[in-house]
């Protein structure tokens, strides 16, 4: 295949592509607002390219909703032509978020089915009452050490100190991870998505991974306690019990997104709210809830940009396009987010007032959404306004434009988030 790298990428984020030519999804992402209009401009169906393979992408709510139920369009990697054929292969960079072992997120129709209702059995409404007082415990822990790096008008990190260890803690409590693994999955989790990583070293990275999981399973089904790990092994209901390889790559999958979603959701209301002054006055007023400005942001700032991928099995018409058999497809998440045909002629615009509820689809939609959509609103739900509580005052310490995303491709994830916690 042909070898791309960053660097070779560099989108014209402000025209749409040329007929026939794929634009080229800038994986340094330096302009994420002029990519997501160029991608929403383009129509519903737009010919992307990937670090130098070629995919399509929709881009549009009502388009991704049909289509994310239509069974036609599968997980299964061995559907998709270019990577059965070896045009793509563990050279590609983003081939370890497609073929990533087996688990509910990488297979469709029954064992799908199975897979997942297993997990449902273990992330129950009840299992995530029981969390509520642990999210709190950890928020107000991470608020004090905030309180102790902004101390005496410092610029303080909001990301490394409060929004990053938040969801990492609370899923490996739900989880039963080891505390002391948490500065090691954070590196790895990091240069797993980071396209910096060479490919190389991002493949010893998910080697790492599955040894660290798989001795977590493994200790699990010897010991089994009260979390999510053991819960997985010990599911006896929906079919077979799962296997060692299904546990782990569940629990990766759903470590990766469980804390990666969070962070951005986080991260990106705190950065609207202090850019919308007068809707974080609202907030603080009671005139609208946390649940408004939590669903506004995962609609207007999407934690996942791009979602990696599906492959038709057949021709698929979508609009006046079609997605011919053996192509794989990427869900552009914060462009659907941003669909005016949806959500209206302001849908660029950040607006906590919008009538209720705010039919976004950033967690998904039909088999394969998300399961992990309830506990990241909780964490949301219980951190946020603790924070603004905790710091009345708090303000970016840079310019907004100074915020940087990450070279993630997948996820909306920013480098730091400089503020100060007091006003002058």
């Amino acid at each position: 295949m042909t070898r791309t790298t960053p660097s070779d990428t560099t989108p014209a984020a402000d025209a749409a592509p040329a007929e026939g030519c794929p634009l080229a999804i800038d994986p340094l992402v330096r302009d994420l607002d002029g990519e997501t209009r160029t991608l929403r401009d383009a129509g519903p169906l737009t010919r992307i390219e990937l670090l130098g393979v070629p995919a399509w992408t929709l881009t549009r709510h009502a388009e991704a909703r049909r289509l994310l139920t239509d069974p036609r369009l599968v997980k299964d990697i061995g559907r998709w032509t270019l990577y059965r054929t070896g045009v793509v292969t563990q050279e590609w960079p983003l081939i370890g978020m497609i073929d990533a072992g087996r688990s509910m997120f990488t297979v469709d129709g029954p064992e799908h089915r199975r897979l997942r209702t297993k997990t449902a059995q273990a992330i129950t409404p009840r299992r995530l009452e029981q969390l509520r007082p642990v999210v709190e415990e950890i928020t107000h822990r991470l608020l004090d050490d905030l309180a102790e790096a902004g101390a005496d008008g410092a610029t303080a990190d909001l990301k490394s100190v409060f929004a990053l260890p938040l969801p990492m803690s609370v899923i490996s409590v739900l989880m039963g991870v080891d505390p002391e693994l948490h500065p090691r999955l954070h590196a790895l989790y990091k240069a797993f998505f980071s396209m910096l990583t060479p490919q190389d070293e991002r493949l010893r990275v998910i080697g790492e991974l599955d040894v660290i999981f798989t001795e977590m399973v493994r200790r699990k089904t010897a010991a089994p306690a009260d979390d999510l790990t053991s819960a997985l092994i010990l599911a006896d209901e929906g079919g077979e019990p799962l296997t060692e390889e299904e546990v782990v790559g569940n629990l990766k999958a759903m470590v990766a997104a469980g804390h990666e979603t969070t962070i951005g959701l986080i991260l990106n209301a705190v950065r609207a709210l202090l850019t919308h002054p007068e809707q974080l006055r609202m907030v603080r007023d009671g005139e609208v809830g946390w649940d408004a400005v939590i669903e506004e942001t995962l609609r207007w700032d999407t934690p996942t940009t791009h979602l990696l991928m599906r492959f038709a099995t057949e021709d698929i018409e979508v609009g006046d396009g079609v997605i011919p058999e053996g192509d794989g497809v990427v869900i552009s998440y914060r462009a659907i987010g941003r669909d005016p045909e949806q959500h209206g002629p302001d849908a660029d615009s950040f607006d906590i007032t919008r009538p209720a509820p705010i039919r976004h689809m950033t967690f998904g939609h039909g088999p394969h959404i998300c399961p992990g959509a309830a506990l990241s609103r909780l964490e949301a739900s219980i951190a946020l306004p603790a924070l603004f509580g905790r710091f009345p005052g708090l303000r970016l310490a840079v310019p907004p434009e100074e915020i940087r995303n990450l070279p993630v491709l997948t996820q909306n994830d920013l480098e730091s988030f400089p503020v100060r916690l007091h006003a002058d």
